[in-house]
């Protein structure tokens, strides 16, 4: 791919190759002889050797999916040619290949026109330059969207762990008020019947049957005077003329 076409479209989001694990949408940031420098969202900046790229493509809507934006000034390796920007990357973490089963990460340790070196935990890998198709070392940029997506999430999260909090303790005190309540209405009840109880068994204790006394004259007499309803009329003047009679006899 001939760096002047590649130049033209700095600054634009491309596609790199059609399909398969090493095709990536990002936007162009430098094109040297042989090698490009494109931004992506997954990988941040990847480096292309320019003769592992087949195609790239340009939408001329500018409708790429690209969700991130890229400062001006951001800081990335400049180089004059591939193999000096390996030179750069030289003690760097750098991940090689995007897919398939030269994909390897590592502490880029030596470079060799020929081929790398890179310390992966106890292995030492050497691979050869030519099937190096892209590299990178981990400068990404956070997708702006996607950040406010997980704030807005989180507030909203954390506001609804506080309302359910809230009604949880607000249902928690209701309920401990109306048990407390209950409480003291069972208690109360509790001591009314306990009163009412004793109050009877009192009754019971105080009350004596005494036999009725047999209603003689005088008897019925002191009820008359009494103004007893129990008395009937019959009865109050048969008692009268008794009573005059007996009074009569006597003088």
């Amino acid at each position: 791919m001939h760096k002047d076409i590649m130049k033209y479209f700095i600054g634009k989001v491309i596609k790199v190759n059609r399909g398969g694990s090493e095709s990536r949408i990002g936007k162009l940031m430098d094109a040297s002889d042989d090698y490009l420098a494109l931004f992506t969202e997954a990988d941040g900046l990847v480096y292309y050797n320019t003769q592992h790229i087949k195609s790239f493509t340009d939408n001329m809507k500018g409708e790429m999916e690209f969700n991130i934006v890229v400062p001006n000034d951001i800081q990335y390796k400049k180089a004059d040619n591939f193999y000096s920007l390996m030179e750069s990357l030289k003690f760097q973490w750098v991940s090689i290949n995007r897919g398939g089963p030269e994909k390897i990460e590592g502490v880029l340790s030596d470079i060799h026109p020929d081929y790398v070196s890179l310390i992966n935990k106890e292995e030492i890998v050497r691979l050869s330059m030519f099937h190096i198709q892209n590299i990178s070392y981990g400068l990404k940029i956070e997708n702006a969207q996607n950040e406010q997506s997980n704030n807005q999430a989180s507030n909203q999260s954390k506001q609804s762990n506080k309302q359910e909090v809230s009604r949880s303790s607000k249902s928690e005190r209701q309920d401990g008020s109306r048990s407390s309540r209950s409480s003291r209405s069972d208690k109360e009840s509790e001591r009314q019947s306990s009163k009412s109880d004793s109050d009877r068994k009192k009754s019971r204790q105080r009350v004596q049957y005494i036999p009725e006394a047999p209603l003689t004259d005088e008897v019925i007499m002191e009820r008359a005077n009494e103004e007893d309803e129990d008395v009937s009329l019959s009865e109050l003047l048969s008692s009268m003329e008794k009573y005059l009679r007996k009074v009569t006899k006597k003088e």
